[in-house]
């Protein structure tokens, strides 16, 4: 089972896109867990990931999300973002990490 972290500014932006990765991810037999946290709490939300998408509002903190995580930290693309695109964006992920 994959644990996907997603890290917006507030931990609540994308709480309507992880409920859509979740149906895609459903939808297709993917095991994973996906949540959302704040900027505040990624040192430890990293902890365990297989990766962490970083949303529109907060990629500049790209470099220091990937100097605490030991996974692929990666922007999520603004306009897959902005139109809530669950399924792009688990491919995305799926691509990402080979599976």
């Amino acid at each position: 089972m994959r644990k996907i972290v997603l890290i917006c500014a507030a931990g609540m932006s994308t709480s309507l896109l992880v409920t859509k990765m979740r149906n895609a991810a459903a939808e297709e037999g993917y095991e994973c867990e996906i949540d959302a946290y704040p900027m505040a709490e990624a040192a430890t939300a990293v902890e365990g990931a297989d990766i962490v998408l970083l949303g529109p509002q907060v990629r500049f903190n790209l470099e220091k999300v990937r100097s605490l995580a030991s996974c692929p930290v990666e922007p999520i693309e603004m306009s897959a973002y902005g139109r809530m695109d669950g399924e792009a964006i688990l491919e995305f992920v799926q691509e990402v990490l080979d599976d």
